[in-house]
């Protein structure tokens, strides 16, 4: 059932739409405020709905799986949207895959194993969901989104576009979507072939190397031109280093990590303090990857 706010700078959905959400339970992270609103469009023509009824100046957040995601104490101002079940499909074709953009990334490359097509096993190897892949040029092991991306789905406010890859721009950790757009399915092409092996050493590569079953957020910050970001962390003394809460990866240093009761801004600070330690190390200026966003508490 739709629940709809008071306040009707909202339009009016098929979908749910809630006030005041906690939204650390939605992150990887575990931490940050409430949304001012938290919207789950009903389908592809709800989301078209929302889109073209909210106000230019309200602010629109897609989470996804906020996987790679600091979301500040103070929350999120405007719209944070989810696209939930209704968004998840997976069908897998003769030469490829099409995938929701709620679906992970994990089980969409489950889904094309199981079809006996390879070539998209990377994405086993990355934490979150389609959407976000596609929004960030996600890649893991040696192969990124764009290398197999056929064409990304994407809701406007004046409807839904479908736009080869090559429209999207994709660059490292980035694509280029019409403002204001979210996408909601994409196709990935693929080859008969078996994915297993492949995708067994990523899980072995990714047990061993990373801290996956702790609160992190993935890799932090972006691998600089010529170099390893960990490697750079690492040289620059910041294996381990702690600040309240929050600490980087003794396991891997480009992981930061909530030991159990940080604070977004604890995070974001110990990144901040990590960069500063590198660029007076090594002279390299490290960019974020994960992404920060909200107010402050």
């Amino acid at each position: 059932m739709s629940t709809r706010p008071m306040d009707h700078a909202i339009p009016h959905i098929r979908g749910r739409i809630r006030a005041g959400v906690p939204l650390a339970p939605y992150t990887w992270f575990r931490v940050g405020g409430p949304a001012e609103w938290l919207v789950r469009p009903a389908d592809a023509g709800d989301l078209v709905a929302l889109l073209a009824g909210l106000p230019v100046a309200m602010p629109l957040t897609v989470l996804g799986a906020a996987s790679n995601l600091i979301i500040r104490d103070g929350g999120l101002p405007g719209v944070a949207l989810r696209l939930g079940g209704g968004f998840a499909d997976v069908v897998a074709e003769a030469d490829g895959v099409v995938a929701g953009a709620a679906a992970l990334d994990v089980t969409v490359a489950e889904h094309a194993a199981a079809a006996g097509l390879a070539g998209i096993e990377f994405l086993s190897g990355i934490p979150g969901s389609i959407g976000g892949a596609v929004a960030m040029n996600a890649g893991a092991y040696g192969t990124e989104v764009a290398d197999r991306l056929d064409w990304a789905e994407v809701a406007t406010a004046g409807g839904l576009l479908r736009l080869p890859a090559a429209a999207l721009q994709l660059s490292y950790r980035r694509a280029l979507l019409p403002p204001g757009g979210v996408v909601i399915r994409a196709r990935f092409h693929a080859r008969p072939g078996d994915p297993m092996p492949r995708m067994a050493e990523i899980r072995a590569a990714r047990e061993a190397t990373q801290p996956i079953r702790a609160r992190t957020g993935g890799s932090t910050f972006k691998n600089p031109d010529g170099h390893k970001a960990w490697a750079l962390i690492d040289a620059a003394g910041c294996r381990g280093l702690r600040l309240g809460g929050a600490q980087v990866s003794e396991k891997h240093c480009n992981f930061l990590l909530n030991t159990g009761g940080a604070t977004a801004a604890e995070l974001e600070a110990l990144g901040e303090q990590v960069r500063a330690r590198v660029l007076a190390q090594s002279g390299v200026s490290l960019e974020w990857e994960i992404k920060r966003i909200g107010v402050p508490a």
